[in-house]
């Protein structure tokens, strides 16, 4: 039998409770990117089936972007190399990432995510966070919530275009 989703698996080490939420959909997130990728080709994995963002896209830009709401939740603004990451994200090296590649960079993403995750006083979780160069209003929970939520709506459609890339035999972007 499969272990329960994250969420089912009672408290995560050093994470404070309100931010448990965000912690267990951050771990699902990992796990579900993992085995829907595992195996596919790298062709597969950068299709684009009638046009849809590839599952490779929304791997590598789940893993950009809970980076960058994850730095403004600290209360910074976006560096250099992660504005060129972000620029980067719908067109992939030459040659593209591999599966196990974009596996590598969302766990990563979810390390660092969950380490902030531990480091966060939850005596702050309401102070104000501007985002993006306009410093929209937001705060450190929304950021955060927002982080997760955001991650888990991209994992649902990396996981389907990658059971449409698979059941479909198809691999031409």
């Amino acid at each position: 039998m499969s272990q329960p989703e994250a969420w089912m698996r009672g408290p995560v080490d050093g994470i404070p409770p309100l931010l448990m939420p965000a912690a267990h959909a951050l771990i699902g997130a990992r796990e579900d990117v993992a085995a829907a990728l595992a195996g596919l080709s790298a062709e597969e994995l950068w299709a684009s089936p009638g046009g849809a963002a590839s599952a490779g896209f929304h791997a590598v830009h789940l893993a950009g972007s809970l980076d960058r709401l994850f730095t403004y939740a600290r209360g910074e603004q976006l560096s250099d190399p992660q504005r060129q990451a972000l620029a980067a994200e719908n067109a992939p090296a030459d040659p593209p990432p591999s599966a196990a590649e974009v596996i590598g960079f969302v766990d990563a993403a979810v390390d660092r995510a969950l380490a902030q995750l531990r480091a966060t006083d939850p005596a702050t979780l309401l102070e104000p966070r501007g985002v993006g160069r306009l410093r929209l209003p937001s705060n450190v929970l929304g950021l955060l919530f927002h982080a997760a939520e955001h991650t888990q709506r991209h994992v649902g459609q990396l996981v389907t275009t990658a059971k449409v890339v698979r059941g479909l035999g198809w691999a031409a972007s």
